[in-house]
């Protein structure tokens, strides 16, 4: 195992080995404190750009499912069909795994998709520095190659291109009630919770003007970096808008894009939550639920106009965890009501989005 070294923007290197694929490689540094999921979260296309820290000190002992995918396209297991994650830093990889699903160890399938992963470092410091300073960039450099010096930026970027379908997909075609789902980066198991309601989803690129289509309702999907570099997804929700009857839902980035069409501005948190154990409380109720998430962004209360109001606020910092119009069939979550990995207990959001369609 190679010896690599984490250096931050600020200049704090943090030393380690390699156990993935052996390239450098540089991106926003950003760190999950779930406890298990890894699978998940490196498929979720919400991590494009990013070198993700896992607090959790093991990783790795479960190893890896079958990259298999089912009829309709989407993968069996994983949140996508890709690692979509620029790396993974973790304290302790174990390369000997055991579960029922298994078919490869982390450090094997990272090597086939040619991501890098770092091992030994003391990744509860690292986010102690990233809580304390902001999430940042960063490079995992080989100490054997001190030449090789990659680049990156992640302000400004625009991930959701990246990651975004380039065709309409259609599931489920001649089910009675239509969906078109705005892919900014959407995790399969979105698409698995609207599919097992039973109605057809007409997956679409960010950019793509869907309104001439014939449609029940709107969703607006997960996806990674600025929402700010997304203005023809909000103008063209402000298009759906016209139709005060239709039902529109987002989650994530859909939250974030959905206030912005509402008028609304959109701010960076300091180091973002990615977890599954985020509480949050719905508004004018005491109803809390613990949720899964992973986003870097916020929908600024403050700035929503008089027609919307918060839906859900983060219990931990007061943040808005989603929205909702004041007359209109239109809300969103900002944190994972579809888990995978996490809680589900806020799945029935997608029962509320399916009663709406007409």
């Amino acid at each position: 195992m190679r010896n690599v070294t984490l250096l931050l923007d600020d200049g704090s290197r943090f030393h380690g080995k390699s156990f993935g694929y052996e390239k450098p490689v540089a991106g926003e540094v950003v760190f999950n404190t779930s406890m298990t999921g890894y699978p998940e979260s490196l498929t979720d296309p919400s991590y494009a750009g990013q070198l993700m820290t896992l607090t959790y000190p093991l990783v790795g002992n479960y190893g890896v499912p079958p990259f298999t995918f089912e009829k309709n396209g989407l993968a069996t297991y994983m949140e996508s069909e890709r690692i979509h994650a620029e790396a993974i830093i973790v304290s302790d990889y174990s390369a000997e795994y055991c579960h029922w699903n298994a078919v490869e160890s982390l450090g094997d399938w990272l090597k086939r998709e040619q991501i890098p992963g770092i091992t030994g470092i003391d990744t509860r410091e690292l986010t102690k520095v990233l809580r304390e300073h902001g999430v940042m960039m960063g490079k995992i450099l080989f100490d054997d190659q001190p030449d090789l010096i990659p680049q990156a930026t992640y302000e400004g970027v625009n991930y959701v291109d990246r990651v975004s379908c380039k065709e309409v997909i259609r599931y489920n075609e001649g089910a009675a009630k239509k969906v078109v789902l705005v892919d900014c980066g959407v995790k399969t198991n979105i698409l698995r919770c609207l599919l097992k309601r039973d109605v057809e989803v007409i997956r679409v690129p960010w950019d793509y003007d869907y309104n001439h289509l014939p449609f029940d309702g709107l969703f607006i999907s997960n996806g990674p970096g600025d929402p700010d570099t997304c203005d023809a997804a909000v103008q063209n929700i402000r298009k759906a808008m016209a139709n005060e009857q239709l039902p529109i839902f987002g989650i994530c980035m859909g939250n974030q894009l959905l206030g912005k069409a509402g008028g609304a501005s959109i701010y960076k948190l300091k180091y973002g939550h990615r977890s599954h154990n985020q509480p949050v409380r719905m508004v004018g109720t005491e109803r809390c639920f613990i949720t899964s998430q992973n986003h870097g962004y916020a929908v600024d209360n403050n700035t929503l106009s008089v027609d919307w109001e918060p839906l859900f606020i983060n219990l931990n910092d007061g943040s808005n965890e989603g929205i909702r119009h004041q007359h209109n069939p239109w809300f969103s979550a900002q944190f994972h009501p579809e888990a995978d990995g996490g809680p589900t207990d806020t799945e029935f959001l997608f029962d509320e989005f399916v009663k709406l369609l007409k």
